[in-house]
């Protein structure tokens, strides 16, 4: 619950700065069972953010289990696109 806080919080930082259309495009997040998060963009791209709050790889195809115990797949792997918004977070 506090990732989508934050994460709400963030769009509405970044909204001014240059990486507003990316952060715009996070259309959920996702939290899973190991206390990562999947960010999902609008296209259907997604990015997963580690417990620590950075962007991690992740290879398309992999299944993951959210914290409802729903499985989800890996679809994309938007590593620099999370990181640019999160960047963005940090330095406004």
């Amino acid at each position: 619950m506090f990732k989508k806080l934050l994460v709400a919080a963030a769009s509405g930082m970044i909204a001014s700065s240059a990486f507003a259309l990316d952060s715009i495009d996070i259309a959920q997040s996702i939290a899973l069972k190991d206390g990562s998060t999947v960010h999902v963009f609008r296209d259907g791209k997604m990015a997963m953010e580690n417990s620590y709050g950075r962007p991690v790889r992740m290879d398309p195809g992999t299944v993951m289990e959210t914290k409802d115990g729903k499985k989800i797949t890996m679809q994309g792997d938007e590593v620099a696109r999370l990181d640019n918004i999160l960047a963005a977070q940090w330095h406004n």
